[in-house]
């Protein structure tokens, strides 16, 4: 359903940032302030194919693995009334983009240095796997304009506690806690 300013129902936070930013942590909290659940889309991918994501990505190639982003995104955004990560290049499909405009998007920003020591650089991230910090800041690049496209906060997580940006998020999307 879909009202004056965009939708009326789904997700009451969505997060969106790179590897690292902290959706799954921060969404965690903001879940708990808001009397909510919280869920993760990566998460739903991993069930649905009964494998971890890299090994979707080594035995199923990335296109399937897109596909199968794509569909638990917008089974998410259709489902799920509390908050909601998305994973980090979630925002690459358009079909996404277009389901997430006018809804409680929250892009957590993140410095390189604290997305590498957050992630580490033998994390199972397979699009980080050669090369890790190069391989993010091409991701950056590419992805940065995408975040703040579907935007509407973007929450800087330099410096801050994951209970820090919980507070800015909400705050930054006027929600009350529970």
């Amino acid at each position: 359903m879909t009202g004056p300013a965009g939708p009326t129902t789904g997700p009451l936070v969505v997060l969106v940032g790179p590897p690292g930013a902290g959706k799954s942590t921060v969404g965690r909290l903001l879940a708990e302030r808001l009397g909510t659940d919280f869920r993760d889309t990566d998460a739903d991918i991993e069930q649905r194919a009964g494998k971890p994501i890299p090994e979707i990505f080594i035995e199923d190639g990335e296109p399937h693995f897109r596909e199968l982003e794509r569909q638990a995104v917008a089974d998410g955004l259709a489902e799920h009334p509390g908050v909601l990560a998305l994973g980090g290049g979630a925002v690459m499909a358009e079909a996404t983009r277009t389901l997430l405009k006018g809804r409680p998007v929250a892009y957590l920003e993140v410095a390189l240095a604290d997305a590498v020591r957050r992630v580490g650089l033998d994390a199972p991230r397979p699009l980080l796997a050669v090369n890790p910090r190069q391989q993010w800041r091409e991701l950056m690049e590419r992805r940065r304009p995408l975040y703040l496209e579907v935007a509407a906060a973007v929450v800087d997580t330099e410096g801050r506690t994951p209970e820090q940006v919980a507070d800015a998020v909400l705050e930054s999307l006027e929600l009350k806690e529970a």
